[in-house]
């Protein structure tokens, strides 16, 4: 016997059009390529994504079709979101800190016909627009008529104008319902480990994860959040929240490409935000602004960190300077993003010390997703919060293949994927990254974890970033070397630092070398790019070696 429910398909438009009929007059506040700040309403970004279905028809887009976005986080983008998936094309959000090349690959392998971009990607577009000829006919800047910019794109590719698309188009455009297991975006990986693979969701995946994520022990938005949007709209789909916010009626703030410390506390403060998510080097940025300028967070409650594990420190620091709380989450692309959790709670008779403990793991699973730690056995490692292996996940926004690969080709035969992280889980449930597997360094048949010695450098006085990698050793196989950034004004003394550890860990563990740099090289996704420090110091010890 079957339930005698209404059965309606999860449909993504009906996000937007809901926080149009319920939350109409609620603010989308970007600040633009100019630096401008522009003001909109869910009422008439959802008119206008209507509008938008009906340009993308006439540029001969249809159902299934693949449509590209190289642009910053603004109300555009947002329109963007809602009219490609929403008529059923597949919203192709495209990374422009990756290289030219990988953003040529990528173009290739998901055949868009259209691109959307912001006018800043020119030089990126003329140098990628050569390699798109065959199945690349229109770019679209992102831009008013006022604000077009010339581009030299080969022919057979034409360059057109958003607004003045938009105002030649209407509203009359409805949202058609089909089966919400429909694709509805496509999002490449990083490519760090080799070309990148696009992950590629569905209208039934967006929207439940859309929900699970808003619950309260998770983002928890509501009406009368403001909440900003400071992970990047082609990064994960901003982890989400471009649907999680709208859904909930909350206020969003989108600050475009500024992402310095000095740039993301003034809107913050201007526009009163009260949440906002990103990943640690944005937030160590903020807080180094912080410290130096005296500036204070006046209405921010929370600040919730993804990407890469975030240091003790800076949740710490956050919580004791400005009364800030941080909380960590965990995902990647292929879990659409959130797959755990660490939700703020009190636990009965702990202290300090243990309290930050437990707040800088990765936290417990949401529901829709489960997790597991598999050993070298093969076997589930026990919930002891000691024994670690490799991470794996399944659940209702987990991809089972790659684009162009047949379903079910990422998994095992249970359905589990293996996400490269190494970890272990607690009694409690709560989930802690203790490496990447290509990050963890095996030293003398020991394992030594980069992530925890990451975590105590930068917790030390001077020093602003850190990166552990492995380099060859001729009696250990390999060694940890230590690369750090100093703050402003500071100076850092390689032997004081290796005395802390000498401190803080086993002997074997304490890294052979400390090199300060002036910067740290990042990922497109602004994490530290380990992989090119590896290529960059791999050799570091032999050559120091031969030169004694």
């Amino acid at each position: 016997m079957l339930g005698l429910m209404q059965d309606r398909p999860l449909m993504i438009a009906d996000i937007i059009r809901h926080a149009a009929r319920h939350h109409g007059a609620t603010e989308v506040v970007s600040r633009l390529i100019d630096g401008s700040l522009h003001r909109t309403t869910y009422a008439v970004v959802e008119r206008r994504a209507r509008r938008l279905a009906g340009v993308l028809m006439r540029l001969g887009v249809a159902p299934g079709d693949r449509v590209a976005t190289l642009a910053w986080n603004s109300f555009r983008h947002l329109e963007l979101y809602y009219a490609i998936s929403g008529m059923g094309a597949v919203c192709h959000t495209v990374n422009p800190r990756l290289s030219a090349d990988d953003v040529s690959y990528i173009l290739n392998h998901a055949a868009d016909g259209v691109l959307f971009a912001d006018t800043s990607f020119v030089t990126l577009l003329e140098t990628a627009a050569p390699l798109l000829a065959g199945h690349l006919r229109a770019v679209v800047l992102l831009a008013s008529p006022a604000e077009m910019v010339p581009v030299t794109l080969p022919a057979g590719i034409a360059l057109l104008c958003y607004e003045t698309l938009m105002a030649e188009a209407d509203e009359a455009f409805d949202w058609p319902v089909f089966d919400e297991r429909t694709a509805s975006g496509l999002c490449y990986t990083s490519g760090t480990t080799g070309r990148p693979k696009g992950v590629l969701y569905s209208h039934r995946s967006t929207v439940l994860h859309a929900m699970a994520a808003n619950g309260a022990a998770v983002f928890g938005l509501k009406p009368g959040d403001r909440a900003m949007l400071v992970v990047p709209m082609f990064h994960v789909n901003a982890w989400g929240s471009p649907f999680t916010a709208v859904a909930a009626g909350a206020t969003l703030i989108m600050p475009g490409r500024h992402l310095d410390g000095a740039s993301v506390a003034g809107l913050m403060n201007a526009e009163r935000v009260s949440v906002s998510a990103g990943v640690p080097t944005v937030w160590l940025g903020l807080l180094a602004h912080l410290r130096t300028s005296g500036e204070r967070l006046a209405t921010v409650r929370r600040l919730i960190i993804g990407g890469s594990a975030c240091p003790p420190a800076l949740i710490e620091a956050f919580d004791r300077e400005y009364g800030v709380t941080v909380e960590h989450a965990w995902g990647m692309t292929e879990t659409s993003p959130l797959g755990t959790f660490n939700t703020p709670r009190v636990v009965e008779g702990e202290d300090a010390a243990a309290a930050l403990r437990r707040k800088s793991k990765q936290g417990t699973t949401i529901f829709g997703i489960d997790i597991r730690v598999v050993g070298s056995d093969g076997r589930e490692a026990p919930w002891d919060g000691q024994s670690s292996g490799d991470l794996q996940v399944r659940g209702h926004w987990v991809c089972s293949g790659y684009y162009g690969d047949p379903p079910g080709s990422a998994n095992d035969a249970e359905g589990w994927f293996t996400t490269g992280d190494v970890a272990a889980i607690d009694a409690s449930g709560n989930m802690e990254i203790t490496d990447r597997s290509k990050d963890v360094i095996k030293s003398g048949g020991e394992w030594i974890s980069s992530i925890l010695l990451e975590n105590i450098a930068v917790s030390l006085p001077g020093i602003a970033e850190a990166a552990v990698v492995a380099a060859v050793h001729p009696k250990w196989d390999e060694r940890p070397l230590l690369l750090v950034v100093a703050r402003p004004d500071a100076v850092i003394d390689p032997d004081a630092v290796l005395a802390e550890y000498r401190q803080r860990v086993a002997k074997y563990w304490v890294p052979d070398a400390v090199i300060v740099l002036d910067e740290l090289p990042h990922t497109a996704t602004g994490k530290i790019s380990k992989l090119t420090l590896r290529q960059r110091f791999r050799n570091y010890l032999l050559e120091r070696t031969a030169a004694e």
